[in-house]
């Protein structure tokens, strides 16, 4: 298991809050995000990688 940073962003892209999470890889984390901010803004890290960008309609 890998390590990650959910960072939810508020309506300016700013962040607003953050959590760690454990998750098999990439995608898995990319589904625990959407689930945890229910389709809002967020970012997911690994590190200093940013692993993916999800927007309020869904799109990464």
């Amino acid at each position: 298991m890998a390590s990650y940073r959910l960072y939810g962003l508020d309506g300016v892209s700013k962040v607003a809050s953050g959590e760690r999470i454990e998750a098999d890889d990439d995608r898995e984390a990319i589904e625990a995000a959407r689930k945890r901010f229910d389709g809002g803004h967020c970012e997911i890290w690994q590190g200093p990688r940013l692993v993916a960008r999800l927007k309020r309609d869904g799109a990464s």
